[in-house]
């Protein structure tokens, strides 16, 4: 239900992205591991168009974005079918991003009502739903600082649910959390992917890569080294490489 084929990115004269593919799944949960600036968070915002590739094509649920045709400009019709394929994925940041000014169920439901037009009280029912799945219930007329950060982060979970995408990405949705926090947090994430939910998780928690992931991923300089079934990969990683990182971090 995702396909990503050759996605080249650069800034300036520094290449971060050098041709990476994926395909993933309906209902899989595949975890993108590698070292800092390998370009795990880029190839991620590229997925969504929050960075415009260089090169590359991207289709998520039949929406397609091909930037390896001779129009290298980013034209109003490719901002048009980015918006199409956005309608598709939810995103997971690193620091939340709620606003802060807005309370939880008020953050839940912004985006039903904006973008879908989903009117209040339906959107007020879904988003408790999905405050109670997340484990937050009793928390809807409370601010983002006064939860925890786990509570926080689960709160952006919920609103990501909201949209009905049919994929997330999470860019270290852990890495701001203790561990005790963390955990919170990917609990909530196995629970998604008993459900059924498609999703694609950038981290550095080698714990829940292993454990939780159907595939993984290991990128370096840009590029896809290695990927394949975690257990595999964790024991017995084919390539130099992937030793010498997962030596590093274990």
């Amino acid at each position: 239900m995702l396909e990503a084929r050759g996605i080249a990115k650069a800034f300036g004269a520094h290449e971060v992205l050098s041709g990476v593919s994926l395909d993933v799944e309906r209902g899989e949960l595949v975890s993108i591991i590698g070292p800092s600036g390998c370009g795990k968070s880029t190839f991620l915002r590229c997925l969504n168009l929050l960075e415009q590739p260089d090169r590359g094509m991207i289709r998520i649920e039949g929406v397609e974005i091909d930037r390896d045709g001779p129009q290298k400009r980013w034209t109003r019709a490719d901002e048009a079918q980015a918006h199409r394929l956005r309608a598709h994925v939810g995103m997971v940041f690193q620091s939340f991003n709620l606003f802060p000014h807005r309370t939880v169920l008020e953050n839940v439901i912004m985006a039903p009502l904006a973008v879908k037009n989903v009117p209040r009280a339906q959107a007020t029912e879904v988003a408790r739903d999905l405050l109670d799945k997340v484990g937050l219930k009793g928390t809807a007329d409370r601010y983002p600082l006064t939860l925890s950060g786990g509570q926080q982060q689960r709160a952006a979970i919920a609103r990501a649910l909201a949209m009905k995408p049919a994929v997330m990405l999470y860019d270290e949705p852990t890495s701001a959390l203790d561990p005790e926090v963390a955990e919170e947090v990917l609990a909530v994430m196995r629970q998604l992917d008993h459900d059924g939910m498609t999703q694609i998780v950038v981290t550095h928690d080698m714990r829940f890569a292993r454990a939780a992931s159907d595939r993984v991923l290991f990128l370096d300089h840009g590029r896809v080294v290695e990927e394949g079934d975690p257990d595999v990969m964790f024991a017995h990683p084919s390539d130099e490489r992937t030793r010498r990182f997962l030596r590093s971090v274990l």
